[in-house]
């Protein structure tokens, strides 16, 4: 490795997900004040996250999908009813 180009606070912390209560322990550089245990029984420094791949809808295989056919004429429509005038480009 290269000398002088790596951060000097590299370490391993525990990332804990509020939402599903998993905790993580890998090498980051965030700044934590609090620590806490890990099952080696070593303390590490601690951050609270929202969302982690644990609790994500993507990686839990709980994402909605969102029903985009018809947007453009549902859009017509609320335009056609609020008095617009709903233009498209022509190509020359």
């Amino acid at each position: 490795m290269k000398a002088e180009i790596h951060p000097d606070n590299y370490r391993l912390v525990i990332f804990h997900d509020n939402s599903s209560g998993e905790r993580v322990l890998v090498g980051s550089t965030i700044d934590t004040e609090a620590t806490d245990k890990w099952t080696d029984g070593k303390e590490y420094p601690i951050a609270y996250v929202d969302v982690t791949s644990a609790s994500h809808p993507f990686y839990t295989g709980l994402e909605k999908l969102m029903d985009t056919a018809g947007r453009v004429d549902r859009f017509k429509q609320r335009a056609a009813k609020a008095g617009i005038k709903a233009t498209t480009k022509k190509k020359a």
